[in-house]
């Protein structure tokens, strides 16, 4: 997964609670065996109406949020079934961070495996945030994962907590694959002590 340490973008507030991944991405799109080309259906039943043209009052549709990578929005995001494509389409649209009051724990955990930031703040933090974007024409935000700092262009700023594995794991950009690399000379000394005594010699089979 891409690493990230410190990004900065438009802020899209999405003010909805208990978001579901089947919204997030509905189930007819699932069929897909690569993680790319689900950004153009993430929020499908939302976006599009029955013929396929856009709901203009959707916010996704709107010019103005067009170029955003950071989604706003509110308590227990991601609930619903366990499905990774809610992930996948989130990144695909161009979303790195998701800032919510709490979020769905399978979503949690799968959006941090594809190097989705998902950052808990409070209640009333977050409902300050969507007074600021929703003020404003562009409203941005960096993100430091390095330091766990949050602050906007007129000198506000929060911090978030992480654990160190999964801070570790944006910063240097390592999902369970890269991982699991990472102890490849111990994988494949292991696997030759385990080859039956005619096959020693011969590579692993990693």
């Amino acid at each position: 997964m891409r690493a990230l340490r410190l990004h900065t973008g438009q802020v899209v507030p999405l003010d909805r609670s208990n978001v579901d991944t089947d919204q997030i991405i509905p189930k007819q799109f699932l069929k897909r065996i690569e993680r790319t080309g689900y950004g153009d259906v993430l929020f499908y039943d939302w976006r599009f109406r029955s013929d396929g043209t856009p709901v203009p009052e959707f916010i996704l549709n709107s010019p103005k949020y067009r170029d955003g990578t950071i989604l706003l929005t509110r308590r227990n995001f991601g609930c619903g079934s366990s499905r990774e494509h809610a992930a996948w389409a989130l990144l695909d649209y161009g979303f790195r961070v998701v800032i919510a009051p709490s979020f769905a724990d399978i979503f949690f955990s799968n959006a941090g495996k594809n190097g989705l930031l998902a950052i808990t703040l409070s209640e009333e933090v977050v409902s300050g945030l969507f007074r600021r974007a929703e003020a404003s024409e562009s409203y941005s935000l960096s993100i430091d994962v390095e330091n766990l700092k949050i602050r906007d262009d007129n000198g506000w700023t929060t911090s978030f907590e992480m654990d160190s594995f999964r801070q570790r794991c944006f910063l240097e950009g390592l999902d369970d694959i890269s991982l699991t690399l990472q102890s490849e000379p111990e994988i494949s000394k292991y696997e030759v002590s385990r080859q039956a005594p005619w096959l020693r010699g011969f590579p692993p089979l990693l």
